[in-house]
């Protein structure tokens, strides 16, 4: 008599299983972005995600709006099809890192002290990873979102998306037929406001210009006296605007979001009093970089070129300067930038996107706050603006409304918004595995 064969089949891994192993995956793949068309681009990234997507039955589709700058997308049927869809997504590319910066190698995608480092750990290889541990657990067990879901996995974001979800929306508007809502990055993670965990859901986002100054003078010898002089012009016109005062103007989103804190931690709220608002942003901590930014407009020099030798002077300069306009108040921000530029001084448009805000209230803020709060109760979870911008620009123009959240259960003490773009950017593995949680609830009840 024979005894019975023990079931030796491998348990089938959940999201919380593999998001770390994927999010590792991803931070190996260098994918950096330089703007200017010489960086490896996506395809690696890509060619990855169908893997992934095709290994539970899935059938997305990969394009490239040139060779290299790949994109995927992927529609999930929802159990109600009437309802409009859902997009969620993220961006594979990410900006370029100088290794001999960072106390580890930026692309080893290394597991330390429990936190995973490498370019793209928080913008955006994180959420990347999350979305794609959901999408696969969801399919694994045969469970429906709520309504059709469009996953998408955009190229090109970090240079404003042109070959990336802005040629998506311009090119392929069909892949995002029905879709009236959004869901991405920067939003959905924790801060610390006197010693209270609160969660950020970005609901605004400011609008994004980036100028190009010229100065045109008169060419000569350097010796000469020149009171046409284009450097001068120029850098009078850059020294203006760089160091402009931009008036406090509170926006909706923002003035709902420091009366959140004012609330939170017994701060008095003035939205006339400067020194009072200060201190409300202070309040949130490392967040402060961010928030602190979306109080009024800022108008960064970034670049200067002129001349080719040090005894002429040149007959044109230029400079690049980085713009970021509050929502509602664009116009008079750009207005604002010509008369500081000055009459000799003129003022290009290299790109320009537009500036995003939406209510913290709908069926669907509902859903995120009820996720958020179901697996960290007693948490507060408030909207604020992102001083920088996402992919819901692009998809803006096709009419969908786009909200930040990759939610992330951070230490009081790490300093998340500081690693956007920066140096050592990591995150913790546990953050990781709750956001697939509070991904998962969501999905389930959008």
């Amino acid at each position: 008599m024979t005894s019975a064969r023990p079931d030796t089949a491998a348990p089938v891994p959940t999201a919380q299983d593999e998001v770390v192993g994927i999010c590792q995956d991803l931070l190996r793949l260098d994918t950096s972005n330089y703007g200017d068309g010489s960086g490896p681009g996506e395809r690696a990234a890509a060619e990855y995600v169908m893997g992934l997507l095709h290994d539970v039955g899935l059938d997305p589709e990969i394009f490239e709006s040139e060779p290299g700058r790949a994109s995927v997308v992927v529609r999930l049927e929802g159990r109600d099809r009437t309802r409009p869809a859902l997009v969620l997504h993220g961006h594979l590319d990410v900006v370029p890192a100088q290794a001999a910066d960072w106390s580890v190698d930026p692309f080893a995608g290394e597991e330390r002290d429990g936190l995973l480092w490498g370019r793209g750990a928080v913008d955006m290889k994180d959420m990347d990873a999350m979305i794609l541990a959901v999408v696969r657990q969801l399919v694994r067990e045969g469970r429906k979102p709520a309504r059709d879901v469009v996953v998408a996995f955009f190229a090109d974001e970090e240079a404003g998306g042109v070959k990336g979800a802005r040629w998506a929306v311009d090119h392929r508007p069909e892949l995002f037929e029905g879709a009236t809502e959004a869901i991405s990055e920067v939003g959905g993670f924790s801060v610390d406001v006197d010693g209270r965990r609160a969660y950020l859901v970005q609901t605004a986002e400011k609008g994004l210009a980036w100028l190009r100054l010229v100065a045109d003078g008169r060419a000569g010898h350097g010796s000469q006296v020149n009171d046409d002089n284009a450097v001068t012009r120029l850098a009078e016109a850059v020294a203006r605007i760089g160091s402009h005062p931009w008036p406090y103007t509170l926006t909706p989103t923002v003035d709902k979001l420091l009366r959140g804190v004012a609330d939170l931690t017994g701060l008095p709220f003035d939205a006339q009093d400067p020194e009072c608002i200060d201190a409300l942003v202070a309040a949130l901590g490392p967040a402060s970089r961010f928030v602190g930014a979306t109080v009024r407009h800022s108008s960064n020099p970034t670049r200067l070129d002129a001349g080719y030798k040090a005894n002429v002077i040149p007959g044109r300069a230029e400079a690049t300067v980085d713009v970021r306009l509050l929502p509602g108040h664009e116009d008079e921000g750009i207005a604002a930038l010509h008369l500081l530029a000055g009459e000799h001084v003129r003022v290009e448009e290299i790109h320009r996107d537009t500036a995003l805000e939406v209510p913290f209230a709908g069926d669907l803020v509902d859903v995120m706050v009820d996720s958020l709060l179901a697996e960290d109760p007693g948490a507060a979870v408030l909207p604020y603006t992102l001083s920088g911008g996402t992919d819901n620009k692009s998809l803006h123009r096709l009419g969908i409304t786009g909200y930040g959240f990759a939610p992330l259960r951070l230490p009081a003490d790490l300093d998340f918004a500081g690693m956007f773009h920066g140096v050592d950017e990591r995150v913790p593995v546990d953050a990781l595995r709750f956001g697939v949680r509070v991904l998962d609830r969501l999905l389930r009840a959008c």
